[in-house]
């Protein structure tokens, strides 16, 4: 555990250096204030942070020390990225991260030849893409949907593993219809903008409607408990989805920062965050082997969440009314810390409850070991001594 919790901290401080770069964006007080922090803090959020943590799952799922390569240089190229070293050291680590992310699907494939496997390694090589243009010198706006499509097929393809089971093969057929040209619009996008951008909408678009008509969310938001709880994140998360869609499809690509703003907060944490959040608890136990009980209190920040993107984003971005836009970004980091400290709290307080009864149930059973004994010298001294 100790040991996979070390590839975690890169991605911690990457989480809360982008956050604080968040607040330098906001036009807010920040406790920490760097000068590439608030041009990177895109950058740190999607590679240090998301990408780290759906590297490690992957390097766990695989069970081989090679496939830990990934997390170890997305978090180190991250942390590199933040600090005085020259730029050019973290964005060479991450591009060296995200390539070894795509390499580390190919033993994944081999053990059952999941097309969906295939899906999340073309989803690594667009953020590999993604770290060579920057590398090359290209803004952080132009990766915008070459980072945007990593996390978006990455995740639908996830969602497709857990769907396979229940629907035909005509519907895979139709998700990698929509994934390849969901891949086509991200690289229209940088070829030919005008075209990219609307097409990129469309498709993203089409995403979503099948995720909604083929994934378990859409059953599992009628139960009961931490299912429900799933099902709920995961929807909302789509939603964001629709709006990132609609912005790309109407405003292209010479809206300005206003839709830029728009579909960067609806993809990653709008969707994104909504996932992670809505599989921490199963995530957690598998990559650290700690329990991460559900309880009703983690809907807290979720209502945050997506209250602070309603604030945000449409009356923010959609009205351009400065208190909102920034209203709404504080409690998007209110919302972020909130749930962080609500799952670390659960956490530690699961496993000083699991060690409790761990002791417990060791003091028990050493007492009826020493009761046993007891009870067995007692008997062997009432026996008669028959000895000749």
């Amino acid at each position: 555990m100790i040991r996979r919790l070390a590839f975690l901290v890169p991605a911690g401080l990457s989480l809360l250096a982008g956050l604080d770069a968040a607040l330098m964006l906001l036009g807010l007080w920040a406790p920490v204030v760097g000068e590439r922090l608030p041009g990177t803090h895109g950058i740190v959020m999607v590679f240090g942070f998301v990408a780290t943590l759906i590297s490690l799952e992957r390097a766990v799922a695989l069970a081989r020390a090679a496939g830990f390569l990934a997390p170890a240089l997305l978090g180190l190229g991250s942390l590199a990225v933040l600090s005085p070293l020259p730029l050019v050291i973290g964005q060479l680590g991450l591009l060296a991260g995200s390539l070894a992310l795509a390499v580390l699907y190919i033993p994944l494939y081999r053990r059952n030849f999941d097309e969906a496997i295939l899906v999340q390694a073309l989803g690594a090589v667009l953020a590999a893409g993604a770290a060579l243009m920057w590398l090359g010198g290209a803004t952080v706006p132009t990766l915008i949907p070459w980072l945007a499509g990593f996390v978006i097929i990455t995740i639908a393809a996830e969602r497709l593993e857990l769907a396979r089971i229940t629907i035909a093969s005509t519907a895979v057929r139709g998700f990698l219809a929509l994934i390849a040209a969901t891949a086509l619009g991200v690289l229209s996008s940088l070829l030919w903008p005008t075209i990219g951008y609307p097409l990129l909408g469309v498709t993203l678009l089409g995403l979503v409607s099948w995720l909604l008509i083929h994934d378990v969310a859409s059953k599992t938001v009628t139960a009961t408990g931490q299912t429900r709880f799933m099902g709920v994140c995961l929807l909302a998360g789509y939603v964001w989805l629709v709006v990132a869609g609609l912005v790309w499809l109407l405003a292209g690509p010479t809206d300005g920062p206003r839709s830029d703003d728009a579909v960067v907060h609806s993809v990653f944490l709008g969707f994104a965050i909504s996932m992670i959040i809505a599989h921490a608890s199963v995530i957690l136990p598998a990559v650290l082997r700690i329990r991460l009980p559900y309880s009703h209190g983690f809907y807290l920040p979720v209502l945050l969440l997506h209250t602070s993107l309603v604030l945000r984003i449409g009356l923010g971005d959609g009205l351009d009314l400065h208190w909102a836009w920034q209203l709404g970004g504080v409690l998007n980091i209110l919302a972020l810390l909130g749930f962080a400290i609500l799952a670390a709290t659960s956490a530690i307080t699961a496993s000083h409850a699991a060690r409790t009864t761990s002791s417990h149930q060791g003091g028990e059973r050493k007492n009826r070991e020493s009761s046993a004994e007891h009870d067995n010298d007692l008997s062997s001294s009432a026996q008669p001594d028959t000895t000749p």
